[in-house]
């Protein structure tokens, strides 16, 4: 017994939230298999209850629900401080719902009825993602400890990778800028400095 208590530790927490009890066992069902500790709830004050007495690192949750609405647990949530991803289930997709939990972080939807291959690939999608960005940005922390100690070649190869991650990304414009300006070349340095420019303004403007 402590020994799988002992494995539990190490496993990611999922909460479920939905009132539907065959969604919630098809989730759960989907998760355990994935490696994850499930916990389900049947209304919004349900999981609230469970998000103030506990950690988890997923949270699935239904927009229409009885009483409490799965958007007011989502802003109960950002109140509490709890940032972790999101994923919004909906049969009714509607674009207030939408741009609402878009804006409180939702990391993607799935839309009812759903498969288990279709939560499978919603888990990877989204954990490809998270992979992908703490790749950039260890990219940039090296790549800029390499241009301030002069090791310039060894970042510029990095930073090509990285742009493969994010070809948007203006900080990794503006570094390869500074190797560029580096070396002499201060034409090239300059286009580089524009479209990491470029880059930034796109970004407040959304």
């Amino acid at each position: 017994m402590s020994a799988v208590k002992g494995m539990n530790v190490f496993m990611k927490k999922a909460l479920v939230v939905d009132d539907t009890k065959n969604i919630r066992a098809l989730l759960t069902t989907c998760l355990e298999i994935n490696d994850y500790k499930v916990t389900t709830a049947k209304s919004g004050q349900e999981a609230i209850g469970f998000l103030k007495m506990e950690k988890f690192d997923l949270v699935f949750l239904d927009i229409k629900m009885p009483e409490i609405s799965g958007t007011t647990v989502f802003k109960k949530m950002r109140e509490m401080g709890i940032d972790i991803p999101v994923i919004i289930m909906t049969a009714y997709a509607t674009i207030k719902n939408a741009v609402e939990c878009t804006k409180l972080g939702a990391v993607a939807y799935l839309q009812k009825p759903f498969t288990a291959e279709k939560v499978k690939s919603v888990l990877n999608e989204i954990f490809s993602i998270d992979d992908d960005t703490n790749d950039l940005k260890d990219s940039l922390k090296h790549s800029t400890e390499l241009i301030k100690y002069g090791n310039n070649e060894e970042a510029y190869e990095i930073l090509k990778k990285a742009l493969s991650i994010d070809p948007s990304s203006s900080e990794v414009y503006y570094l390869i800028g500074m190797i560029h300006e580096k070396r002499g070349d201060v034409k090239q340095a300059n286009k580089f400095y524009e479209t990491a420019e470029r880059f930034d303004s796109l970004q407040e403007y959304q």
